[in-house]
């Protein structure tokens, strides 16, 4: 039988739904970019997590950490974690204001996103931080043990623990501007798009391209803001290895444009458009593959609901593309570069060719490692266990 999944099929569904409909209220609406993230950000939370509470009951799950028998109220040790949750912030503003990276203009809006979003938030993580601590079975979680950080009482420290914390806000730090700006980018230019230009199969792929991609970095932006212990989302732990951080983080930028420029340069001008020609039925076929193999990639994203996050262990998927094989987006998000750059037909000869195959090959294989990384961390959770003996068994691509 199926290992059971973190997230209900039909509610992310729902929670999809409910992002479509908020980027056309914001599109008509005319919403500033920041306004208009928040907006679908909201509807697309509210649309997962009410029915999360009132039909899965998330908030009874053990994986919560939570008891709602008991009633632990500790005003000193909300104190304590409240002033780690400020000792946090604070690193992670810090972060910022250290690395040349997040002083570009690329980041500007992604600035002005939590001008507007943190000190909302953090007045609603104080009453926040009440109500979890007084029924959690252990109480004493990262932001306590950054708490007693801030406080110099580092012999009261659990290591392993504010390791972990900071590891998984490490993750959102890094990641968060990436998604949210990618968001906000791809939010205008839906809203600037003039729907009449679609005349052509060329013109239909490039706006389902940029669409697969605008619900992609926006579920993933709901996911990594969105890590709430009383919806069952938070974090669970975050990747211990510095391999597993390495092949990760190098799929990302800013490290990707090092890496890839210098050693990972596999396309060319040269791609499949301009390899079979426009509006020939070879063209649309082959183009219907690659929006077929990313709307894949996407379906594997909108599966978490507000769970996703990348190296981190928020809930163990089994539903969706995740009941086929354990890594439908990095198998199809791979298979769909092949397509797309088709480094088999470049020109310069076979040598050229053979080289750019090699060099995409290269990146396949680091996905192959983010693979196998992410096993080895999830297997530290009995649900994946159970699941990857299932997908074992049963999976239709388990041999992938």
């Amino acid at each position: 039988m199926k290992p059971k999944s973190a997230t209900s099929g039909f509610i992310v569904a729902f929670g999809l739904a409910a992002f479509l409909a908020a980027l056309w209220f914001v599109r008509a609406a005319g919403l500033d970019p920041v306004t208009a993230v928040i907006a679908v950000i909201g509807a697309t939370s509210a649309a997962n997590f009410i029915p999360d509470i009132l039909i899965l009951k998330v908030h009874r799950r053990a994986t919560t950490g939570l008891d709602w028998s008991i009633s632990r109220f500790s005003f000193q040790r909300v104190q304590i974690k409240l002033m780690g949750l400020a000792g946090t912030v604070a690193a992670v503003g810090v972060m910022y204001w250290l690395f040349p990276e997040y002083r570009g203009e690329f980041y500007d809006s992604y600035w002005t996103f939590l001008k507007t979003i943190v000190p909302v938030w953090l007045v609603c993580a104080v009453p926040y931080f009440f109500v979890v601590d007084a029924k959690m079975t252990e109480p004493e979680d990262g932001y306590y043990q950054m708490g007693q950080a801030v406080l110099l009482h580092f012999e009261k420290i659990d290591k392993p623990k504010l390791a972990q914390h900071a590891l998984g806000w490490l993750v959102k730090a890094f990641f968060l501007p990436l998604m949210i700006t990618y968001f906000m980018q791809g939010l205008a230019k839906f809203a600037a798009f003039d729907f009449s230009s679609i005349v052509s199969f060329k013109t239909f792929f490039d706006f389902s391209y940029d669409s697969i991609f605008l619900v992609d970095v926006g579920i993933v932006s709901v996911g990594y803001i969105m890590s709430m212990r009383i919806f069952d989302t938070h974090l669970r732990w975050a990747e211990p290895t510095l391999k597993g951080w390495i092949v990760a983080l190098i799929c990302y930028q800013p490290f990707w444009s090092l890496f890839g420029r210098l050693y990972a340069e596999y396309a060319t001008d040269y791609a499949w458009g301009a390899w079979l020609g426009e509006e020939t039925p070879l063209y649309m076929i082959w183009g219907s593959l690659i929006l077929i193999l990313y709307g894949i990639y996407v379906w594997a994203s909108v599966m978490f609901g507000c769970r996703f996050s990348n190296l981190t262990n928020r809930g163990i998927l089994t539903n969706g593309p995740y009941a086929f094989t354990k890594h439908p987006a990095y198998l199809s998000k791979n298979l769909a570069w092949w397509l797309s750059s088709v480094p088999f037909v470049a020109q310069g000869g076979a040598g050229e060719a053979l080289r750019r195959c090699l060099l995409l090959g290269m990146l396949n294989y680091i996905y192959y490692l983010r693979a196998k990384t992410e096993e080895a961390h999830l297997r530290q959770d009995p649900a994946y266990v159970d699941y990857e003996k299932w997908i074992e068994k049963k999976g239709l691509f388990r041999f992938l």
